[in-house]
């Protein structure tokens, strides 16, 4: 009985203490509102402060725990007028995005200094991250097609020069058989002084049935400066390949070019000449040559 007694005026007791109110500090990560139109700016400090926040003993723990912390908004208006922003003209704005029991004292450091510089403009291509699944026997039939290919960015020149693309969220499809079109999100920008539009694209993804075909292509010696005559055995070679049905038709043997480079006799004095192709479809997929290798015969 002692021993149980003892529990429950523990119990009761860390109940009390954790009802009582709490001074104690939490890290957060800051996301900018209302950024001035006519300036790029640059914070001089980190993107993380350290809140001083009045509550109870409850959230003091799992404050402790707490991995990711949640982030707060602050307005960056009065950065049109002065290079600085005072946490303490916005504790008010600030402590409405948090908990109605919590109260945020102040805030370090209370002051946020900006660089500023001439806001430019820049055009770059979007880059497509995709990882696309097909049914067996389907695949892409013409370049993927994006609306708009180009996004425009505007931030700092210095900050602007480094970037020559800008990739789109990851687009996710499986089992597709039909041409598909969808929407996609572009990366978000990890530089808060940057800017981008528009926010998303459209992707046109064609797709086809593909079949196998098999054409005889004649093979081409490169780099032969020095001999009269190189005679190939054999002269033609067999190219199996996916092409899309609806243009199983249209693609020869002039749009394949296989070669054999003599340096690799010369250079390197292998016994048969590895065949290269040098022009290929870009809507087949290859899948063999054959032979690979041939023979030769030089004539000086």
């Amino acid at each position: 009985m002692l021993v149980i007694c003892l529990l429950i005026a523990i119990a009761a007791w860390l109940f009390m203490a954790l009802n009582n109110k709490y001074v104690y500090t939490a890290k957060t990560v800051l996301k900018y509102e209302n950024i001035p139109q006519k300036k790029a700016f640059h914070p001089l400090q980190s993107d993380t402060v350290d809140l001083q926040v009045e509550g109870t003993g409850w959230q003091l723990l799992f404050a402790r725990l707490r991995i990711r912390p949640q982030s707060i908004s602050i307005s960056l208006e009065k950065l049109n007028n002065r290079n600085f922003i005072l946490f303490s003209e916005q504790l008010y704005h600030v402590n409405r995005q948090l908990e109605t029991s919590q109260k945020i004292i102040s805030v370090k450091p209370d002051t946020l200094y900006f660089d500023f510089s001439q806001k430019k403009v820049k055009r770059v291509p979007v880059k497509l991250v995709s990882r696309i699944n097909f049914m067996k026997q389907y695949g892409v039939s013409d370049p993927i097609e994006i609306t708009p290919d180009y996004v425009t960015i505007s931030g700092p020149e210095q900050e602007l020069e480094k970037i020559k693309e800008w990739r789109t969220d990851s687009l996710k499809l499986n089992d597709i058989q039909h041409t598909t079109k969808t929407m996609v999100g572009m990366e978000q920008s990890k530089m808060k002084n940057v800017s981008i539009f528009p926010a998303s694209a459209e992707v046109r993804i064609p797709v086809d049935e593909f079949t196998e075909k098999v054409l005889e292509v004649p093979v081409k010696v490169i780099n032969n400066r020095d001999y009269y005559s190189i005679k190939l055995y054999p002269r033609k070679v067999k190219i199996t390949f996916l092409v899309a049905l609806s243009k199983y038709h249209l693609v020869n043997e002039e749009f394949i070019e296989a070669v054999v480079d003599i340096n690799e006799w010369k250079e390197l004095n292998h016994g048969r000449l590895s065949v290269k192709i040098m022009r290929f479809p870009d809507f087949c997929k290859m899948l063999q040559i054959a032979p690979a290798k041939l023979d030769f015969i030089i004539e000086k």
